[in-house]
């Protein structure tokens, strides 16, 4: 513990910028006026009178020529103060501030006032230690303990000041525990960001370009005030130290908050609450923090939620997102996160958003070694059920479901919107593909609908892609259906005697093919086995195979068809041999989700080589590329449906027939999703035992609805009927 030390009572507000680090020809206060909002012109010195009047109320200072002031200035609202260094105070005329029906009186009582700038018409009661910060108009600030900003203040970015050492500065161990992928937080990183730099770490050259970008993003020198912006309230607080907070931000009951930058606005206000304590992190525009959560080493984004208890630490939570009562360690998680419950943990992974963790989940802190160095990478829409239990390391394609179990071994399932099960009694695991939209379709639909309506960001500087079905589910979806090919093969193969070794495989593939879409029920009776999904000796068993295949294939299809759709709505001259000319191309079938945003990996591979070259040079530059990625990114992506159809249809060039052929198939799987929407809805309805607790049905409809009456059930129905219409005008266009 260091000691404390004695100093002259002359040094209380001065001396804030230690002498070896002060320009030569500059006063401490060059940075602080640098900070400050106002005209300097704007503050007088107080008159003898003033200095009677404030005297009179109990208020002292070391030197009143220190202390300037605006007018109109009231100095019967200053009572019981004292004031050290040089104070600046705005105007402070006789008025109430009124905020959620707090009504407190315009000036400063009862508080110590250490070397600050105070806005105009700001009210400050009972603040026991307010040293070095900036407070913007019209705030409050009412029974606050300490409230103070170090010379070497660095407000949660990961930087270095003046003088100091490697060892004090801030990193985040994101995606594992062993820090191998640590990132620097900064104000203004995105999912994109930190995925970048922690997943690429082979990348030495580009590595070293982010340091030194990061670090030239920010000024080192040291002697940068506390800020507090316009219209922001702060009561029943212990300890702010090193804080940076936007303006219209409400923080109340908190027990401390430590080198932070908290960004808030009129149009995004960050709110903070009881008992929370937060600790070098960066929190982002329009979010929540309530109830005893925790934040350590933390980046919380856009429009996010940490409440009742929550412990989040070494870990990015991404935009649009809640976390409550639970504890997530080392993860870099992508928008649209939910976990809610209190015995749930996420420990070392990388989620790539639009999930939810349920109850009792343990995702990574069940080790299977003495070594901390696991990780898991689930893709979009990573579900584990209740009670679930994962261990290092996993993977997981998108929108994989695991129903309660605890998975005894590590887990590696290729298989996009399947069910994952724990057979305890046969002792083996099982996989339906394709579950979600065989058997859950209303989730499924809902789930874009969800994400967007939930986005209400106004600064969207992370694009999302929101759709279930985009360049990377589908070509995962393109993997899976082979994969179940040679599956199917080997499976059949077995059962007359035939070695599966025998054979190539493109062989195996057109055997495979051929039971899955011609073979009939005989294909269900077949016992197919996944290769490499679990690391055991026991059987992976996939279930429901034939089933399944033709659920990708009405997946690509519509996939293909919907996109294609919007491309010629979007070209109002445009027909099916304009469209074939212009997105005619290669199938590109790997593609990286950045945060959120689907990118090629070869325009990944260039952005990093830009990166590297130092091309890009700031983290601008980098979100600037973000941009023209996104911009680019409905062609690429029609592209990639055109090309999808192309694979589907098994031609590069499709006639017009088959176009209106692929028409009214999409339209009879709009009418499927339509159906099934309803159907699996339905069942919450039909099921006997959730009526148990209604003495009849007329209580039934009366306190949950009817199927019938559900919202998104018209919707569904509403854009079915608007899609057949679009696919018949497109057709006749033709």
């Amino acid at each position: 513990m260091d000691s404390v030390s004695l100093l002259p009572a002359s040094s209380m507000g001065r001396g804030f910028i230690p002498g070896e680090f002060l320009p030569e020809g500059k006063d401490e206060f060059y940075l602080r006026n640098s900070q400050i909002p106002w005209p300097k012109d704007r503050w007088r010195h107080l008159t003898s009178h003033e200095v009677e009047l404030l005297t009179r109320n109990e208020n002292t200072s070391d030197n009143w020529d220190e202390i300037f002031v605006t007018d109109p200035f009231d100095p019967q609202q200053i009572r019981n103060t004292t004031f050290f260094g040089m104070v600046r105070l705005g105007r402070i005329p006789s008025g109430i501030l009124e905020h959620h029906d707090l009504q407190v009186p315009v000036g400063i009582t009862n508080s110590v006032i250490i070397s600050c700038d105070i806005g105009d018409e700001v009210a400050i009661h009972n603040v026991r230690y307010l040293a070095h910060y900036i407070v913007g108009d019209r705030c409050i600030l009412k029974n606050i303990d300490e409230m103070h900003t170090t010379n070497h203040a660095k407000f949660g970015n990961g930087i270095l000041k003046e003088g100091e050492k490697e060892d004090v500065r801030t990193w985040l161990d994101v995606m594992n525990e062993t820090g191998s992928r640590r990132i620097l937080p900064f104000d203004g990183i995105i999912t994109a960001d930190a995925y970048l730099w922690a997943k690429y770490r082979d990348d030495k050259t580009m590595q070293d370009k982010l340091l030194t970008i990061t670090e030239s993003g920010f000024d080192k020198r040291r002697g940068f005030y506390g800020m507090v912006g316009s219209h922001c309230v702060i009561k029943n607080s212990r300890i702010l130290k090193d804080v940076k907070i936007g303006s219209h931000c409400y923080i109340k009951g908190t027990n401390k908050l430590k080198n932070l930058t908290i960004n808030s606005s009129e149009e995004e206000a960050t709110q903070i609450g009881e008992g929370v304590e937060l600790v070098n992190g960066i929190v982002g525009y329009g979010c929540h923090i309530f109830y005893g959560a925790k934040g350590v080493r933390f980046i919380l984004g856009n429009n996010s939620n940490l409440k009742y208890g929550a412990r989040l630490i070494h870990s990015f939570l991404g935009d649009n997102s809640t976390i409550s009562c639970c504890e997530v360690l080392n993860n870099l998680i992508f928008p649209s996160h939910e976990q809610h419950h209190n015995n749930s943990f996420l420990i070392a992974s990388v989620v790539l958003g639009q999930s939810n963790v349920a109850a009792g989940a343990t995702i990574g802190s069940n080790h299977n070694s003495r070594a901390n160095d696991g990780e898991v990478e689930a893709g979009r829409g990573f579900w584990p059920g209740l009670c679930s239990s994962v261990k290092h390391s996993c993977r997981f394609a998108s929108f994989v479901l695991l129903s309660k179990a605890d998975y005894p071994a590590e887990l590696d399932i290729p298989l996009p919107f399947a069910l994952v099960s724990e057979n305890a009694v046969e002792d083996r695991l099982e996989v339906v593909p394709a579950f979600w939209w065989l058997y859950n379709m209303y989730a499924l639909a809902r789930n874009t609908w969800k994400f967007r309506h939930r986005d209400s960001r106004k600064r969207k500087v992370q694009k999302i892609e929101s759709e279930a079905l985009a360049p990377d589910t589908v070509e995962e979806i393109f993997q899976a259906r082979r994969l179940l090919e040679l599956w199917t093969a080997k499976a059949h193969l077995r059962l007359q005697g035939v070695t599966p070794e025998t054979k190539e495989l493109n062989e195996l593939e057109h055997i495979g093919q051929g039971l899955l879409t011609k073979g009939g029920k005989d294909v269900d009776t077949l016992e197919i086995l996944g290769d490499r999904m679990e690391k055991s000796g026991r059987k992976v068993v996939i279930l429901k195979a034939r089933k399944s295949y033709q659920a990708y294939n009405d997946m690509l299809h519509y996939y293909a068809v919907k996109n294609l759709m919007e491309y010629l709505e979007a070209h109002a001259g445009a027909r099916f041999s304009t469209m074939h000319a212009e997105l005619h191309n290669d199938r590109k079938t790997r593609w990286v989700n950045m945060g959120g945003q689907l990118v090629p990996e070869a325009d990944v591979s260039h952005l990093r080589t830009d990166i590297g070259s130092g091309k890009l040079r700031t983290w601008d530059d980098i979100h600037a590329r973000y941009d023209a990625l996104w911009q680019a990114y409905p062609l690429e992506k029609q592209k990639h449906a055109y090309a999808t159809l192309c694979a589907l249809l098994d031609t590069d060039e499709p006639g017009l027939d088959q176009w209106r052929a692929a028409l009214d198939r999409g339209v009879r799987i709009q009418e499927f999703i339509r159906d099934q929407v309803h159907n699996s809805r339905q069942k919450d309805f039909e099921n006997e035992f959730r009526q148990l607790t209604y003495r009849n049905a007329d209580e039934m409809a009366a306190a949950i609805g009817t199927v019938e009456q559900n919202s998104f059930v018209k919707q569904v129905r509403i854009e079915t009927e608007a899609f057949r219409e679009r696919a018949d005008a497109l057709k006749k266009r033709q």
